[in-house]
């Protein structure tokens, strides 16, 4: 049967009815969010991703595409060789558990379907620019009217106001923000970070937006208007480098793999590789001088505490290689491990997955018996995360959901 969250403090009437997906659903979800409809009209990442957190939790997520699909369809390579053809793994990685419709807004039959679903759907999240939904009545204040107890969550670039005009890609915000003045050497060149950081950011501050306006809901009846943006995701998440300028009056700049504030904490060279060592408190750092054979260290003036060791570090960096250097990688990991020194190896991404495997944490999940992708990161004791579709075709679901709407 069809589970909506109540409050159960809030009378009947003040409660919305729930969207009710029966007759959508080909294998029933389950989860804390069982019930709720998501009309997702967002693409790319931060949606996407926002919306795949919701549908592993139960929601059963409309995906709204045009006739050419997400724009992830096409990014590729790498490809996987599916049933439907070759399908990109980017699109793969951020659609699973999601049904998806193709609607021509242009079309007036298929903006018809499209307000139906706006008025039937519990949560609707957009990444369209500010304002590009108006024209089509899809925009929050035409929904809203349509659907007062919606939670609509728009996802922007740059917010709405002097940067609504701006696009909102991942590398761009990356630039902007200043992580890539972070990111390198320090005499090289500015570097992105490896994957669109700050779309996933965005994206999971979009479904604690979203998951608040829900309880709001649950607790009042009402509805709102939730948004967020890339730049100030990305703000937020520089955490201790931009706290560094706001409180410190320092602006950060480029340390290669160093850290601005703890030593040692990088990459550093072995007998026969780099590995990761960290020494982040003063009983961490006792344990690696132990360890190396220095045990005078912790007691010298100069590395006797971290401010110490962070204003010596080009003094203490060589006493420590010199004995990394007389035993390999490996090696290094099995007695630093030992000892409770945090240390590892810089892997490539197969490593990473085989590591997570290694230790017991299931890290890939196959939805709907097909493709592998990497499960979602969070355990629930009583509500596991539900991995009952496999990221959809294009237009695959488009009669069922219009059937579907047609119901009401």
């Amino acid at each position: 049967m069809s589970v909506h969250i109540y409050h159960h403090g809030v009378p009947p009437s003040q409660t919305p009815a729930p969207a009710d997906p029966r007759g959508l659903e080909d294998v029933t979800p389950s989860g804390p969010l069982a019930g709720l409809v998501v009309a997702d009209f967002s693409r790319v990442l931060a949606g996407p991703y926002a919306t795949m957190m919701l549908a592993d939790l139960g929601a059963t997520v409309i995906k709204v595409e045009n006739s050419a699909g997400d724009d992830t369809r096409t990014w590729m390579p790498p490809v996987h060789d599916g049933p439907d053809g070759p399908m990109a793994t980017y699109y793969l990685s951020i659609n699973r558990n999601k049904h998806s419709v193709v609607l021509d807004l242009d079309d007036p039959e298929d903006l018809a379907d499209a307000h139906r679903l706006s008025a039937r759907a519990d949560v609707m999240i957009q990444n369209f620019k500010p304002g590009g939904l108006v024209r089509f009545g899809l925009d929050h204040d035409s929904v809203r009217a349509r659907n007062e107890s919606v939670v609509y969550c728009s996802i922007s670039g740059f917010g709405t106001e002097g940067g609504a005009h701006l696009p909102g890609y991942d590398l761009l915000v990356q630039a902007t923000s200043g992580l890539m003045s972070l990111t390198g050497e320090r005499d090289g060149t500015p570097y992105r970070a490896g994957v669109a950081l700050f779309d996933v950011m965005t994206g999971l501050h979009a479904v604690v937006g979203i998951m608040a306006a829900l309880q709001h809901r649950t607790a009042t009846g009402e509805g709102q208007h939730v948004e967020t943006n890339l730049l100030s995701a990305a703000l937020s998440c520089l955490v201790n480098q931009t706290s560094a300028y706001l409180a410190g009056g320092v602006v950060p700049s480029r340390m290669g793999n160093a850290h601005p504030s703890l030593f040692p904490y990088e990459p550093l060279p072995t007998g026969d590789g780099e590995l990761i060592v960290i020494a982040g408190n003063n009983g961490q750092f006792r344990k690696l001088a132990d360890a190396l054979g220095l045990p005078g260290l912790p007691d010298d003036p100069r590395f006797g505490s971290m401010v110490d060791r962070n204003r010596n570090r080009d003094e203490l960096r060589p006493l420590l290689l010199e004995r990394l250097a007389t035993r390999s990688a490996q090696e290094w990991f099995d007695v630093l491990t030992g000892v409770g020194v945090p240390c590892g190896p810089i892997n490539t991404v197969d490593q990473g997955l085989a590591l997570a495997e290694s230790l017991g944490l299931n890290p890939v999940v196959h939805p709907g018996g097909g493709v592998g992708v990497v499960r979602n990161p969070v355990d629930y004791s009583l509500t596991p995360p539900d991995y009952r579709r496999t990221p959809p075709a294009l237009g695959a679901d488009t009669e069922a959901v219009k059937a579907w709407l047609k119901q009401a």
